[in-house]
């Protein structure tokens, strides 16, 4: 399957390559399922997942109009209730490899780099956007309106409002010679 998107993320020590495939809604990490990697971490899973749910509920919103008549409405109420099904209504593959940190530096990381992809995504995708200067992004000819994520500024602007775009500027402090640790010194002795 083709990659649509590619995405780093970072977070403390931890660093997520994050990959958006075509396919059936998998969520992979280092080669298992989300839920065993992160250890059926309820708040981990949510984080993870919220850059998705952003983008459902920007699907949903777009699908609804304020114009709608009585041969309108069943076609809406079936697209809405395509959206509504969590992470299977996504119909994406991601794929992440992560390393580094600890289980919280490494969900962070995950949550940024799938809000980055889901930025190139959807600026890639679109077909306004100009393609030639953007190389991590693989369209198959002919399926550009199937994947054509609409209002790509709106999702951005979204995800930058949930603060899902923001690296967070925190990392460890470098150890100094004379100390133990990096603020750490042995005990004084005043005699």
């Amino acid at each position: 399957m083709a990659i649509l998107a590619k995405a780093v993320g970072r977070r403390k020590e931890a660093v997520a390559q994050v990959q958006i495939k075509e396919g059936n809604g998998l969520f992979i990490i280092n080669n298992k399922s989300a839920q065993e990697y992160l250890h059926n971490d309820f708040y981990s899973l949510l984080a993870v997942k919220a850059p998705f749910d952003v983008l459902s509920t920007s699907k949903k919103a777009d699908m609804v109009s304020p114009d709608l008549s009585l041969t309108n409405l069943e076609s809406t109420f079936t697209n809405l209730m395509q959206f509504s099904g969590g992470e299977n209504a996504v119909k994406f593959d991601t794929i992440v490899k992560v390393k580094g940190g600890g289980l919280m530096g490494q969900t962070e990381a995950i949550r940024l780099g799938i809000s980055r992809a889901l930025c190139l995504l959807s600026t890639n995708t679109n077909p306004s956007a100009n393609q030639n200067n953007l190389p991590n992004i693989y369209i198959p000819e002919g399926e550009g309106e199937a994947l054509a994520i609409p209002n790509a500024s709106d999702i951005r602007k979204q995800l930058k409002d949930k603060g899902y775009l923001t690296q967070d500027s925190r990392v460890k402090e470098r150890r100094k010679y004379g100390l133990k640790k990096a603020r750490k010194a042995s005990q004084y002795h005043k005699r």
